[in-house]
């Protein structure tokens, strides 16, 4: 079996600096980073670990070997001489996933084929049974990252990706996905003990990721299946104890209010409908209302809004009025707060005709945004936008 290995966690783009501060305060070392995932080394026990805390990342792989292949034919061999009886049961289930940029490969589903017949062969001839396969991420999974004549084979410890938390059962009009949502919040300078205030707050993935993060309650305890327990080197008690000491390390309460507020009232039921699932809704206060009225209780904390950009819901046009109300709202509502808007439009980000701190860059999908800090200072001229 395998001790130690290179494990590499994928992500958004342009998150992987928020992911490496999340494995580096998990105690990891990174060893590599680059715009969609980040490398460090461990045991298959970390790849448990991982999927249990990790907010932010999509996947979390585990190599299993690496080698040369400038084509097909030597892909299948070097395949077929993995131990794969050791690692997959032969009466069970098995997914090919894979990246490939290699001349003697037009289509994927070819190089996905030649690695499901090498790992069929392998097991028939060890066991004299193969595993079914087939797309389902629901048991093994393994990844194959084959770039020119470099060519690395991982278990998908994951499964089904982890970026989606598992609580958002009513998704409402074009929902964040739940490891952005936490990202975004991680760029933000929110501490628990100061006050996140979420007006337009949609199906409210903004304010129960903060509520997570927040009681420090782990993603991975809403998820009963991975693929790592797919695999012959899982050890149910294991996964138990890191099952438990998550669960102890649950905090009760917060300092800080987490506020979420809609002027859509199914908006707002599918929020507290999510926050139910997620088992935080009795920690965030909803209210039905226009953002430009939301509930600003005094004290520290930020206040942040994901506002349409045009690219999926609305017109640009239309909506130039509606960001530039949310900065009149900063302005006249908010002073002693710090402001946040994401955005997929820097020119909506203009019209809201405030100085934007910091500009921190994401992607929504294929979309490129923004997450545009505001200091709101009371009576200050020098806020205003030049």
């Amino acid at each position: 079996m395998i001790a130690r290995s290179k494990i590499v966690i994928t992500c958004a783009r342009e998150t992987t600096r928020i992911l490496s501060r999340e494995l580096i305060g998990l105690g990891y070392k990174i060893e590599s980073e680059n715009r969609f995932d980040v490398t460090i080394r461990g045991t298959f026990e970390d790849c448990l670990f991982l999927n249990m805390h990790l907010r932010t990342a999509h996947r979390v792989l585990f190599l299993i070997s690496e080698f040369k292949a400038f084509d097909p034919d030597r892909l299948y061999k070097n395949i077929k001489v993995i131990p794969w009886e050791k690692f997959l049961y032969q009466d069970g289930y098995v997914s090919i996933n894979s990246y490939v940029h290699n001349q003697h490969i037009r289509d994927t589903r070819f190089a996905n084929l030649r690695v499901k017949d090498a790992i069929a062969d392998r097991m028939i001839a060890k066991t004299g049974q193969r595993p079914d396969s087939g797309p389902e991420k629901s048991r093994a999974v393994i990844f194959l990252h084959w770039v020119e004549d470099r060519a690395a084979v991982y278990f998908d410890t994951s499964g089904e990706t982890i970026a989606k938390h598992n609580y958002r059962k009513i998704p409402f009009k074009a929902p964040l996905m739940e490891s952005l949502a936490s990202a975004i919040i991680l760029s933000t300078e929110w501490t628990p003990e100061d006050h996140f205030i979420n007006p337009m707050c949609g199906s409210g993935t903004l304010a129960i990721e903060a509520a997570l993060i927040g009681l420090n309650i782990s993603p991975g305890l809403s998820r009963q299946n991975f693929g790592f327990m797919h695999l012959k080197m899982y050890d149910a008690n294991v996964w138990k104890r890191i099952k438990l000491s998550a669960h102890k390390n649950i905090r009760n309460k917060i300092k800080g209010k987490i506020m979420a507020s809609d002027n859509n009232t199914r908006a707002l039921d599918a929020s507290k409908s999510n926050a139910r699932a997620a088992q935080v809704e009795d920690i965030i206060r909803f209210e039905h209302r226009d953002f430009s009225s939301a509930t600003i209780p005094p004290g520290n904390g930020i206040v942040i809004l994901n506002p349409p950009y045009g690219e999926r819901i609305g017109d640009v046009e239309m909506l130039k009025p509606l960001y530039t109300a949310i900065g009149d709202f900063f302005k006249n509502h908010c002073t002693g707060k710090t402001g946040y808007i994401f955005t997929g439009n820097s020119q909506l980000g203009k019209k809201v005709g405030l100085r934007t701190q910091r500009k921190i860059p994401f992607f929504n999908g294929k979309i490129e945004c923004r997450l545009l800090k505001y200091e709101l200072y009371a009576g200050s001229e020098k806020e205003l936008e030049k």
